[in-house]
């Protein structure tokens, strides 16, 4: 399985937000991408995914030029920034309406274990991004988007989810974006940075010190 995103050209108006962009995922790999808050990278898994609409775009299965939207051709999942899930919803009705099983979720997460029947809407932002990244990571779909999964979440549930992405990528094309960038390094086989509205392919760390994206981050 891999996806190409190409060609892809994006504006607001008269602001552009993305131009020239090529990224590449595939089966066996995490893809990362990392840019500046508002370079546009939540807009590219959009346009990928299919929700968002650019001017120009060519997204590729397999070399294959799809024609329907991402999400239409059922290979696709993808975590937003905003929740997914109703508020009113039970998490034990959550796993069985995405197929997965409560107890393996369980495995990971044993401090959930008392929240099976707890609805969304008594959930902290922070647990709720939980449940949401896992039912997401876990989809029957073979390309996974997530758009800031670690957000709200505590070091300790990043961590277990780092360990659980590197064993789903095997069966999976999984496409990353983050603020906190030693994340993506440290789970990605490929990274794009994005800046002045186009795609970049970055090797490590000298890299992005050399385009400046670190010393924009440093405090």
């Amino acid at each position: 399985m891999v996806l190409e995103a190409d060609n892809i050209e994006l504006s607001f108006g008269n602001k552009k937000i993305l131009s020239s962009i090529y990224l590449k995922a595939e089966k066996g790999k995490t893809t990362g991408i990392l840019g500046r808050n508002g370079c546009g990278k939540s807009c590219l898994l959009e346009i990928i995914f299919g929700s968002l609409t650019p001017k120009y775009s060519t997204i590729r299965i397999n070399s294959k030029t799809i024609t329907v939207k991402g999400y239409a051709t059922g290979k696709m999942a993808y975590l937003p920034q905003y929740s997914l899930l109703p508020k009113n919803i039970k998490l034990k009705s959550a796993f069985k309406l995405h197929e997965l099983k409560w107890e393996d979720f369980i495995a990971h997460f044993d401090s959930f274990s008392r929240y099976e029947n707890v609805k969304m809407n008594q959930l902290s932002s922070g647990e709720i991004r939980i449940i949401e990244t896992y039912l997401i990571i876990f989809a029957k779909q073979e390309i996974i988007l997530l758009d800031e999964p670690f957000s709200f979440i505590a070091p300790l549930y990043v961590a277990e989810f780092k360990k659980i992405l590197t064993r789903q990528k095997k069966h999976k094309a999984i496409i990353i974006t983050d603020h906190f960038y030693d994340d993506i390094l440290q789970l990605s086989d490929s990274i794009y940075l994005i800046k002045n509205r186009s795609s970049k392919l970055i090797k490590d760390e000298k890299d992005l010190r050399n385009e400046g994206y670190l010393k924009l981050n440093l405090k």
